[in-house]
């Protein structure tokens, strides 16, 4: 009969989004210092592209803090009170895409010319390349100006891998961190997933987070 595996209980832990816990490095440097020029912007509404664990929410979080942002998401557009939404001179859209509402999207851009107001966009492609209904609203998206957060260099994922096990209160190695910055994808969502892993296994198994846990975990050398 085979012994069932024991269930670790994984506490949630806050993440910490102020602009003292944001990390800097060649794929993110561009955009946090657009993003901390406000209200000096090409245009009164910014993207922020990139793929999911990119630091595109915690940028707008830092943004939302300077500028006193109300923050919404995407989704909710169609059931907002646009003009409460803007009522702040600044507004945070999380997770926006070409399936967004678009009539919604459309009259909250000439609200914020309207008003003067600032809108930031959190998005994984560029707006100009959405495929949208609306003629009018496709040349709106298609003048928003865009930055991009790449995939982070060496120094920045091994850093943030430190940051991640730090929020969990973990210390670990050297040794740990560059084993893992070889082997895992690239990107700080694929880090974000690996610590998670970790942590619950190091409770399942009581056993330290090591590089010996992590090559047991990952089944590589």
């Amino acid at each position: 009969m085979s012994i069932p595996r024991q269930l670790a209980l994984v506490l949630p832990h806050a993440e910490n989004f102020s602009r003292e816990d944001f990390l800097v490095g060649a794929s993110n440097e561009a955009a946090l210092s657009l993003v901390e020029r406000w209200p000096d912007w090409p245009d009164r509404a910014l993207a922020l592209v990139g793929p999911e664990g990119s630091g595109k929410s915690h940028l707008a979080a830092i943004w939302a803090d300077i500028a006193g942002a109300r923050r919404i998401s995407a989704r909710a557009l169609g059931e907002t009170s646009l003009p409460a939404a803007l009522a702040t001179g600044a507004l945070v859209i999380e997770d926006a895409s070409e399936k967004v509402d678009e009539p919604s999207l459309f009259h909250l851009l000439n609200l914020m010319r309207q008003h003067e107001a600032f809108v930031l966009m959190t998005v994984r492609s560029p707006p100009a390349t959405w495929r949208v209904g609306l003629a009018d609203l496709a040349s709106r998206l298609r003048a928003i100006p865009t930055v991009e957060l790449s995939a982070p260099g060496d120094a920045l994922l091994r850093a943030v891998m430190v940051k991640l096990f730090a929020d969990r209160q973990l210390a670990v190695d050297e040794a740990l961190i560059a084993y893992l910055s070889t082997r895992i994808e690239r990107s700080f969502a694929a880090a974000r997933v690996t610590v998670d892993d970790l942590d619950r296994e190091a409770l399942r198994q009581k056993r330290p987070v090591t590089r010996a846990l992590a090559s047991e975990l990952l089944g590589q050398p």
